[in-house]
């Protein structure tokens, strides 16, 4: 069992920077796929980025250039790292896993974090 905990959520102007984190209870060796996912009050949930354990890395066109995901199994811990950030990136932020090869839907992934509010506002 993972149990995943984000953080490093908060206030942020347009243009500027946040990491958030996502850490694992335990180990995140046997997760396959760590996925970051956005939603706004009304609207479903939104892939940002998504990471497989084979390095291979998607992001949607919005975040594309802008956000990057990366993670330390060391740490047990992923990261989305947002750049040049915008009024429409406000969305709560979750990080999700899962053990299965493949995973495009949120209801394909066993673990959720609780969510970070991002704001972005001047």
């Amino acid at each position: 069992q993972v149990q995943l905990t984000e953080s490093g959520g908060g206030l942020v102007q347009p243009g500027g920077s946040l990491t958030l984190s996502c850490a694992a209870s335990g180990s995140i060796l046997g997760i396959n796929v760590m996925t970051w996912y956005r939603q706004v009050p009304g609207k479903q949930r939104e892939m940002v980025a998504r990471h497989f354990k084979d390095g291979i890395y998607n992001y949607p066109d919005s975040v594309k250039g802008r956000f990057t995901i990366f993670r330390d199994n060391a740490k047990n811990t992923v990261y989305l790292q947002m750049n040049s950030l915008k009024p429409e990136d406000t969305a709560v932020y979750y990080c999700a896993a899962t053990e299965k090869l493949i995973a495009t839907l949120p209801h394909e992934y066993e673990y959720w974090g609780q969510g970070t509010q991002v704001t972005v506002s001047s």
